[in-house]
């Protein structure tokens, strides 16, 4: 079952994925095993496929380097939930296919609590110690996001549609 991995305030790219482990430095096939490498050793080891990162405000500042979010989509982070994020950031985790979504969870859940997210409901169920479990309503995300993550994210929609989520077709 999905885990929750718990960060606090500011967390920036250079936290996710430090630049002397940039694809080009470390190689394409082994970067993403150095996310949160100083902040957090243990991650990459140990997230699995679906787990949940919960942060804190202003998730994502710092520069618009891609290969931060990619590190995260090459270990199938499951979503990101923060108060806030970096635009830029946040821009660069949809167009990836990683649901993120704006809502405090910092006094509620904590590292390791098991959780089951439907991405398209926002709805987010969790169990923690003894009397800690619940179902949180995060926002859902909007039609045109619930589109392209069905294609995996924003740029596999618009590789395989020609127009990005929500444009009109001409007539």
């Amino acid at each position: 079952m999905p885990r929750i991995w718990k960060f606090g305030d500011s967390v920036n790219t250079d936290d996710i994925l430090p630049g002397k482990f940039a694809p080009f430095m470390a190689g394409e096939d082994v970067f993403q095993t150095f996310a949160f490498h100083y902040i957090r050793p243990e991650f990459a080891g140990e997230v699995q496929p679906g787990d949940v990162l919960i942060g804190g405000r202003n998730w994502g500042l710092g520069s618009s380097r891609e290969y931060a979010p990619q590190a995260l989509k090459k270990l199938r982070i499951g979503a990101i939930v923060a108060p806030s994020f970096a635009r830029i950031h946040y821009r660069n985790l949809l167009n990836l296919g990683i649901p993120a979504f704006e809502y405090d969870l910092t006094g509620l859940l904590e590292d390791g609590d098991e959780v089951s997210l439907d991405v398209n409901s926002g709805r987010l169920i969790y169990a923690g110690g003894p009397g800690r479990q619940g179902t949180v309503q995060l926002p859902p995300p909007p039609e045109f996001l619930r589109e392209a993550l069905a294609e995996g994210s924003i740029l596999a929609f618009f590789k395989k549609h020609g127009r990005f989520p929500g444009e009109r077709v001409p007539e």
